[in-house]
């Protein structure tokens, strides 16, 4: 008790009223925002979607509790903006999160995150931090620091996994598309050759095969194949399969040898992957330089001048 009335008493009881004050006004407000009527339009559609769907012979599956909830509360968790969803829905994708809920499954960890880790680390203040000797840096730094980190993390571990995931699929592009050659020149169709590839290279990169698995699927499903090959360009967001997807459609519209097309396109994706190992190689000297001068440089000169330091210094005594 003594604690709390030398912190509100002192020079520190304005920032930590409004510190309150915030915090109430978001918890206060949040039903507010979340709970917002359902559109009539949407019920609507709800009412004649399972109509639709019996007539077109779909079987629908039924949605998980947590995706039901969510999805009261896309208008809140979602962004409003349709350019800003889409690069976010395709960024996700990226990450190989391709669930309808994943946006609102993104933006609802960054609002949980971001608002638990702040009220904890205002707990640990008044607890651990708070006295007559603290400072506001102090208290800034315990209060929103926690919230900064947790409204960030799920955005670094978002864009952690699309990095890994390209990284992945470039590097096991040029042994799928011998894969792929391989199949076509002993006979198999286009198709079934992408079915093989995926099945093979699982082992080694899943996220490239889930891929060819989606490609493979859509196609069975009676997609066209010109459509389906850039939605998993985009999936993707690597420039390789970007511009194998073009080589294909091209190869397609025009007429000409799918298997030709794939030879010369795998022999450049192999010698484009030894100029990446080599251009990593010429760089990994001029990264040492820095390291190798503060570790041997300092040393060094211990070792030539520390005995001619010691000689003056005895002279001059």
């Amino acid at each position: 008790m003594s604690v709390l009335t030398t912190m509100f008493g002192g020079g520190l009881g304005p920032l930590f009223l409004v510190g309150f004050l915030g915090v109430a006004l978001v918890l206060g407000t949040l039903p507010f925002l979340i709970n917002t009527k359902p559109d009539p339009l949407d019920k609507l559609k709800e009412a004649a979607r399972p109509q639709a769907a019996t007539a077109a012979g779909v079987d629908l599956r039924p949605q998980s509790g947590s995706s039901k909830k969510l999805e009261k509360y896309s208008s809140f968790l979602e962004p409003q903006d349709a350019e800003e969803f889409t690069a976010m829905r395709q960024k996700m994708m990226q990450a190989g999160y391709r669930t309808k809920e994943a946006v609102m499954i993104f933006h609802f960890a960054q609002f949980a995150l971001g608002l638990g880790l702040l009220v904890l680390g205002m707990l640990y203040y008044l607890v651990a931090k708070s006295g007559p000797n603290s400072t506001p840096t102090e208290m800034i730094m315990w209060i929103l620091g926690p919230g900064i980190v947790g409204y960030m993390a799920p955005k670094y571990w978002i864009t952690k996994r699309q990095q890994e995931r390209q990284e992945e699929i470039t590097q096991g592009f040029p042994d799928s598309l011998d894969m792929m050659l391989v199949c076509v020149e002993a006979g198999q169709s286009m198709d079934q050759s992408i079915i093989r590839v995926s099945r093979e290279i699982r082992s080694s990169y899943p996220a490239l095969a889930d891929e060819f698995e989606i490609v493979s699927q859509q196609i069975k499903a009676g997609k066209d194949k010109g459509n389906v090959l850039n939605e998993m360009a985009e999936r993707c967001g690597v420039q390789d399969v970007s511009s194998f997807v073009t080589v294909l459609v091209q190869s397609q519209s025009f007429g000409t040898s799918i298997a030709e097309a794939l030879r010369v396109y795998a022999g450049e994706m192999r010698d484009k992957r030894v100029m990446r190992a080599e251009e990593k190689a010429n760089k990994l000297p001029t990264k040492m330089t820095l390291a190798t001068m503060m570790l041997t440089v300092p040393p060094l000169l211990i070792i030539l001048v520390a005995p001619s330091v010691v000689g003056i210094t005895a002279l001059g005594q």
